[in-house]
Parts: structure tokens; C-alpha cells; sequence
């Protein structure tokens, strides 16, 4: 039973909110349908809350690989230098997943493809001025109270979105590059590389979700 789905111009998103996972019994059905490296990740976490994130995001990947005809428990998942996860047997095919409080997001892309979801909490201020270019910043600044939680966490999104797209991770300063969202579509303000990125960018009641695709 999976939360959502959503196809888009050769993107493929896929949501499950983890406390479906609660029942033990459909736990335990979704715990022997995967690989044994996934079942040790969900074995490895000592909290249940972590043990429902990790199963759900193994059980999106297989809900995601059964579209190009492949399953979770059939296929090696290697990490690139920064951790990213990647299939070494099927380099066409580009992945990346996220999860926050009870929810996993699993995106899916014919480029390489970096996502982050959160959940809104109190902004902290002073992360961002450490981490934010100080344009964004004075944008969060001038915000009312009540509206910089919302607008911290969907420039976080959209950030950690980007740093997984290139693969780089939080080896590059998130203050090394910015984005605008002043008008109808997103644009990022990078010099790292020369390639174009297309930003999407979701919101679902307390959650903000972005997916950044390299062109």
C-alpha cells in the first residue's frame, strides 16, 4: 500500500507514510519480500520509528525498480564517493531517496536525480546564517515568525535536493550555492559545474519535498 506516486516527464516519485508499517503482520510481510542487505539495514537500527523508514524506503525502491522490470531483491545497490547510492549493472537508471519523521520519499530518473523531504519544525536561524548565502538569508530574516519555518525548510529541500543531484553531498558548502524562487519556476545559482538542473518542488501539509534532476 503505497501513499503516493507521481510520474512527470520522466521522473518518478514515490511516497509511503511509514506508519502503515506499524501492524506488525504487514511489517513482517514487507520485511521478507526484500534482500537480505535491506533486512540487515532495518536490523541495524535500535528505534522502530528508524527500522519503519529504512523497510519503507526498501520497499519503494522495489516498488520503483518493478518499472523497468527489476526487483529490490535482485539487483546490487553500490555508494558513489559521497555515499550516494547507485546500480552498478544499470547505469540508465538514477535513484535517490530521503525520509523525514514518519515519511519516505524515493525518486526516480533518467538523469542523475538527488531529492529531500522534511518536515516542518521551528526554523533555526542560525543554521542558516551558516549555511545559507546571505541573500537567502535576508529573505528568511524579513519573513514573519510564523513564516520562517515554512520557508526554512523549503530552501533546506531544495538545497539538499541539489547537493545529492551532483553527487558532492555536504562536502559542498550549501553557501557556495543559491536559489531563486521569486517567480513561476525554481532556478539555482551554482558555479560548480556546467550542467543545467530542473528543480520540482512539493508541499504536503507540514511537509515540503524537492527533486532536483541534472540536464
Amino acid at each position: 500500500m503505497m501513499s503516493g506516486k507521481l510520474y512527470e516527464n520522466g521522473l518518478r516519485l514515490y511516497t509511503l507514510d511509514t506508519m502503515l508499517l506499524t501492524d506488525d503482520a504487514y511489517f513482517q510481510t514487507c520485511y521478507h519480500q526484500l534482500s537480505a542487505s535491506r533486512r540487515a539495514k532495518v536490523d541495524g537500527y535500535l528505534f522502530w520509528k528508524d527500522k519503519r523508514l529504512s523497510l519503507g524506503a526498501g520497499m519503494l525502491l522495489d516498488q520503483g525498480l518493478r518499472e523497468y522490470g527489476l526487483r529490490e531483491s535482485e539487483v546490487r545497490i553500490g555508494q558513489k564517493k559521497n555515499g550516494k547510492p547507485y546500480l552498478p549493472d544499470y547505469p540508465l537508471i538514477h535513484f535517490n531517496l530521503a525520509h523525514s519523521e514518519t515519511m519516505v520519499l524515493v525518486a526516480f530518473a533518467d538523469a542523475e536525480v538527488g531529492c529531500d523531504i522534511e518536515y516542518t519544525k521551528k526554523a533555526d536561524m542560525e543554521l542558516a546564517k551558516h549555511c545559507f548565502r546571505p541573500e537567502e538569508y535576508a529573505y528568511l530574516a524579513g519573513l514573519a515568525k510564523e513564516a520562517q519555518d515554512s520557508a526554512f525548510f523549503r530552501l533546506w529541500t531544495l538545497k539538499e535536493s541539489f547537493l545529492k543531484a551532483t553527487g558532492m553531498g555536504m562536502e559542498l558548502p550549501m553557501h557556495t550555492f543559491g536559489f531563486d524562487v521569486s517567480g513561476d519556476s525554481i532556478k539555482v545559482r551554482q558555479t560548480y559545474d556546467g550542467y543545467e538542473y530542473k528543480i520540482k518542488q512539493y508541499r504536503d501539509g507540514r511537509y515540503w519535498a524537492a527533486v532536483c534532476i541534472q540536464r
